[in-house]
């Protein structure tokens, strides 16, 4: 959940993204978000810390910038799913999730 939904704050679209931008990281990395915290620790995290999720080395830098903006804290800094969706039709022209597919 987005970090002001964790907060208990008003939730729309952006926080939609957030979630999105999770989902992506899980995509792009093959690991559980916030693997090791119980969900107590999460919503702290989160919610009131601003930790984020590391994107490692290996993930194709256009997709690290789309999951980085979409896992802003901040609501009205996060991109509108029209405008993921135009990054994600220019991702689709030959870019990988990974640079080095481990499998």
């Amino acid at each position: 959940m987005a970090p002001e939904v964790l907060r208990n704050e008003e939730a729309d679209g952006k926080s939609d993204v957030y979630s999105y931008g999770v989902v992506l990281w899980e995509m792009t990395t093959e690991k559980i978000p916030w693997d090791g915290l119980t969900s107590i620790q999460v919503i702290e995290a989160v919610g009131f810390m601003n930790q984020g999720l590391h994107i490692p080395n290996d993930v194709y830098p256009q997709w690290a910038s789309l999951i980085q903006r979409c896992l802003c804290s901040e609501p009205d800094s996060r991109p509108t799913f029209q405008e993921i969706l135009d990054d994600l039709k220019e991702l689709q022209k030959n870019i990988p999730l990974q640079l080095h597919n481990n499998h």
